[in-house]
Parts: C-alpha cells; sequence; structure tokens
C-alpha cells in the first residue's frame, strides 16, 4: 500500500487549524508556519512524525503530527490526528484573551443601538432625544 501523500495547506486545514485551505497556504507562504525553524512552503508533504511551530492571529501552535487526515472532519476526530505540543505558558497566555480579541469586531451588544432600542429611548426622552437634521 503506497502511503498518502497530503500538502501541508489540506493537512492544516483538515485538523481545524486554519477555518479555510486559503487561510493556511497564505500563512504558511508568509513564513508563520516553520518546521524545524525554517519557513516551508504549502506544497510540502507532510508525514506522521513531522513538527511544526504555527502562528494563527490567536494563537501560537506547536504540533506533531500523528496521523494522517484527507479530508476536514468533526473537531473530536481532527484533534486525535496530531499531538499539541504547545508550552503551558502559551496556553495561559491564549486562554486569558477574549475569543473575539483579534477578530477585528465589536463585542455584542455594544456600539451603536438598534432600531428598536433608538425608538425605545426616543419614547423615554420624548423630543429632546432626537437629533435635528438641518
Amino acid at each position: 500500500m503506497s502511503e498518502l501523500k497530503l500538502r501541508l495547506d489540506k493537512y492544516l486545514w483538515a485538523i481545524r487549524i486554519f477555518k479555510t485551505r486559503t487561510l493556511a497556504s497564505t500563512a504558511i507562504e508568509s513564513g508563520k508556519v516553520k518546521n524545524n525553524g525554517m519557513p516551508v512552503k504549502a506544497s510540502r508533504n507532510v508525514a506522521i512524525g513531522d513538527k511544526y511551530e504555527i502562528k494563527t492571529a490567536t494563537r501560537k501552535w506547536v504540533i506533531e503530527i500523528s496521523g494522517l487526515l484527507a479530508n476536514r472532519a468533526a473537531y473530536e476526530i481532527a484533534s486525535k490526528n496530531y499531538i499539541d505540543l504547545t508550552p503551558e505558558e502559551e496556553k495561559e497566555i491564549n486562554q486569558a484573551l477574549p475569543s473575539n480579541f483579534y477578530t477585528g469586531k465589536r463585542l455584542s451588544k455594544t456600539g451603536r443601538p438598534t432600531k428598536k432600542q433608538r425608538r425605545d429611548l426616543n419614547d423615554l426622552l420624548g423630543n429632546e432625544g432626537r437629533l435635528i437634521s438641518n
């Protein structure tokens, strides 16, 4: 039986490190994925036992490949195909940050009021609370 040939970008997408394969390819090409401290190419074939250092927007990973997964699978299945060797200090730092820290999106229920909230506010304040445009 021949060994499964699997590209690095496809593998990182399949094990759910990156949300899309394009994001995985972009990260690899920009040098955020390294093997033994050296940048790698997206077309590199992965093998069991390879170790990679990965920097994503929200976390730093150090993983060792323990199984090959060609297609994207559920997290429970995907997480069985690599060993997370990330140092405990990094994991603690990542736990302290809120999940939307780097997303660029505002927190839910903050910012500008919705139409309903604005109407309720206008009802409460009467005409004094409304902005008058000239």
